[in-house]
Formats: structure tokens, C-alpha cells, sequence
């Protein structure tokens, strides 16, 4: 027998120590601060698979922000050994960089299928991904595979 959502929902709220919340909302920050890379990391990633490099000026237009914010990002990454550049020349990923790009890439589908399974059209669960994608634990990305493979 299941119990009622609400009641369980109500319940799990009311148990949540203030060490519990605490300990969730820094997850966040955190998962926060990660996002930004993250996303540079798919697009470059995304960019050399299509057109065969990435450049600073495609990053500036693809993610909406000027060329000085790209090269603070850049200069970021770099420093997080996730990328290699020179100046007015593509941008490389490093092996580290590869790497986070294909675990975003991989949390990114899982979202998606389980999005698209829930009946969300194909634009919303897309954007809506983008988001959750970075915010996910482990356990919860298990258990969205889970589900997408039984349907």
C-alpha cells in the first residue's frame, strides 16, 4: 500500500533537521558554482564535435554573453586544468575536460529520457534538463535511468 504523496511530502519537510537543510542548501551553492564550468565544458565539447574547433567568439554567441566574460570563464577553466588555449586560437579540453564533458553530457540524456517518459514535449523537457542535469545526485540519476528503462 502506498501512502498519500501529500502526507509523505509532509512528513519528509517536517522531519528535515536544520544540519539537513543546511547541508542541502550548500549542495547547491555548490552545484551552482559548478554549472557554469560544466556548460562551457559540453559546449566546447559540442562545438569541436561539430565544427571541428571552438572558438571564444561561437562560446560568446551560443551562451548570450560578451567576449570579456568568455575570456574570464576561459581563463577559469584553464586554470581548473579543464581546458588548454592560446591567445586568438581555438580552445582544446583537456583529458579532465573531455571527461566532465561526457558525464554532463551522459546526466544530460538520463534527464532528458526521464522527462520525455513523463510526456513532456521535446522543447520543455530539453530546457528543463539543462537545469536539473547539474543539480541531480547520483542516487536520483540511478533511479531516472531506472525508470526510463522499464518504460
Amino acid at each position: 500500500m502506498h501512502d498519500d504523496p501529500d502526507q509523505v511530502l509532509s512528513a519528509a519537510s517536517n522531519d528535515r533537521s536544520p544540519d539537513l537543510r543546511a547541508e542541502a542548501f550548500q549542495g547547491v551553492r555548490a552545484a551552482r558554482r559548478n554549472e557554469l564550468a560544466e556548460d562551457y565544458v559540453e559546449l566546447i565539447a559540442e562545438l569541436i564535435h561539430n565544427h571541428g574547433e571552438a572558438r571564444p567568439v561561437d562560446i560568446a554567441t551560443r551562451m548570450g554573453v560578451t567576449a570579456p566574460t568568455v575570456a574570464k570563464t576561459l581563463d577559469r577553466l584553464a586554470r581548473d586544468g579543464l581546458i588548454t588555449r592560446a591567445k586568438y586560437r581555438s580552445i582544446f579540453l583537456t583529458e579532465q575536460g573531455r571527461a566532465l564533458a561526457r558525464e554532463c553530457r551522459h546526466r544530460h540524456e538520463i534527464v532528458l529520457r526521464f522527462l520525455l517518459s513523463l510526456g513532456l514535449d521535446a522543447e520543455t523537457a530539453e530546457r528543463d534538463a539543462e537545469g536539473i542535469e547539474h543539480h541531480v545526485s547520483e542516487r536520483t540519476l540511478e533511479l531516472f535511468a531506472a525508470f526510463v528503462s522499464r518504460n
